[in-house]
């Protein structure tokens, strides 16, 4: 039976979509708040953190993340915070030492985004 490429289109969109929402995430706070991280330690413990309990939500240890996966958490804790009074930064973050934890939780989200394109370890060969 041939799919309809109807089908294909949609979920060649829903990638693409996925995709824009990961990128559009990491130029928001993701490259500033990495790089802050690689000077302040703190923060990278705490991104850590929050990757391994965004990676055990998303069921991470038992299969791999998605790119559809990690932008529908991403935008779900944007959303949720957003209703409880959360504001994006309206510019560059000044502290990344004293970001907030939502702000932790995207970052945390961009640093797991940023490992899907890394190839995946191999066996040493025999």
């Amino acid at each position: 039976m041939r799919v309809p490429s109807s089908n294909r289109v949609s979920a060649r969109t829903a990638v693409d979509s996925a995709r824009s929402t990961l990128v559009t995430l990491t130029n928001a706070v993701g490259l500033d708040g990495l790089a802050a991280a690689t000077r302040l330690p703190g923060l990278r413990a705490a991104i850590d953190q929050h990757a391994a309990a965004v990676r055990d939500s998303l069921h991470g240890h038992r299969r791999p993340l998605s790119a559809a996966a990690l932008a529908g958490y991403a935008e779900g804790i944007r959303s949720v915070a957003q209703e409880h009074g959360w504001q994006p930064p309206a510019g560059p973050v000044e502290e990344w030492s004293e970001a907030d934890w939502v702000l932790v939780r995207l970052l945390a989200v961009c640093a797991l985004a940023a490992g899907l394109d890394a190839p995946a370890p191999q066996p040493p060969p025999l």
